[in-house]
This record gives structure tokens, sequence and C-alpha cells, in this order.
């Protein structure tokens, strides 16, 4: 019971930000990297100080060949709601980026961050908006929301990758898009 602790102390103050390490997104990337191919990339559950998922596309971002990345921030994973578009990273010679953080990567003009004007959920009208420009969502959704993540993901009719609990697939709301293919 201990070893579940944090999870249901997590589940019991409703903070569900878990951050998947590195090396699982870069594992389960590498069965889709010609999925990405001049595609726009949003992680829109993504604080990019934290976020493996954000660190793995940037990192990969000439090598995947990727149009735009887009990341959002909920204010409760900092003290407000942002947004980073990043459309060209600098490369050094040995085909590494050069760029060091977020603030570095901004300097570039075709780069961004802005603060939004709500706080940066999912599911807030700017959010939304950012959905219908990305080609693919690729993400870890807060546990406590998968089935309204599913739910929208399934009804804008975007390609998606998400990270989440196996239980996921036995929702009765996820069940049937399974079961439809």
């Amino acid at each position: 019971m201990t070893v579940n602790l944090n999870l249901h102390m997590a589940k019991k103050h409703k903070d569900d930000e878990f951050y998947t390490q590195f090396s699982e997104v870069a594992n389960e990337m590498s069965h889709y990297t010609n999925s990405f191919h001049n595609k726009t990339i949003l992680c829109n559950c993504d604080n990019p100080n934290f976020s493996a998922f954000w660190q793995y596309f940037h990192l990969n971002f000439a090598e995947l060949g990727l149009k735009k990345l887009i990341t959002t921030c909920y204010s409760g994973s900092n003290t407000y709601a942002y947004k980073v578009q990043i459309q060209e990273v600098r490369i050094n010679k040995d085909g590494s980026d050069d760029v060091t953080d977020i603030h570095e990567l901004v300097k570039n003009d075709k780069n961004t961050l802005s603060i939004l004007n709500g706080d940066g959920s999912f599911d807030s009208p700017e959010c939304i908006e950012l959905l219908q420009e990305a080609d693919i969502v690729v993400t870890n959704p807060p546990f406590s929301l998968l089935r309204k993540f599913v739910a929208m993901l399934m009804k804008s009719q975007k390609l998606f990758l998400i990270i989440a609990s196996q239980n996921l697939i036995t929702y009765k709301e996820v069940f049937p898009y399974i079961r439809t293919n």
C-alpha cells in the first residue's frame, strides 16, 4: 500500500501532475517517427520546463522534420498559463540543437512564447483553437480528466498519441471507439 501512497494522495487532493520520463517518451515515439514529418505537433498538457514530450520533440525537431511544435502550460503547474510555438531550431555543425532553454529558443523570430488569456486548460477556448491548428496531439493528459480529454480528441478528429493508464481502454466512454476501430 505504501508503494501507491503518492498516487492515493494525488487522487485525494485532485493533483495528478505526473511527468512521463524522457526514456519512456523516446521509446514510444521511436515507433512513429515517420508520422511526424511536416506536421504540427501539439503538446497541450505540457509545461515545457518539465515535460519530456516537449523535450523530445524540441531536441528532435529537425530530425523528425516537424513543421511546428506547440505546447501549452496550465496555470496550476506554473504561476501563469502560456504557450510556446517553435518553427525553427538552431542546429550546430555536429547536428545537435544549440538552444539551452526556452528563453534562448524564442529569441528566434519564428518562435514565440506568449501568455494565455485563460488558465491554459486543454479545453479552454484558446487551447481548442490551437487544437484546430495541430495535425497530431501528443501528451500525457491529467489522469482525472482522461474521459473528457479523449472525448475532446475524438470530437476534433485529430490524430493523437497519449500515454495514459491502461485502464483507459476499459472506460465505457472509450471502449466503443476501440471496438469500432
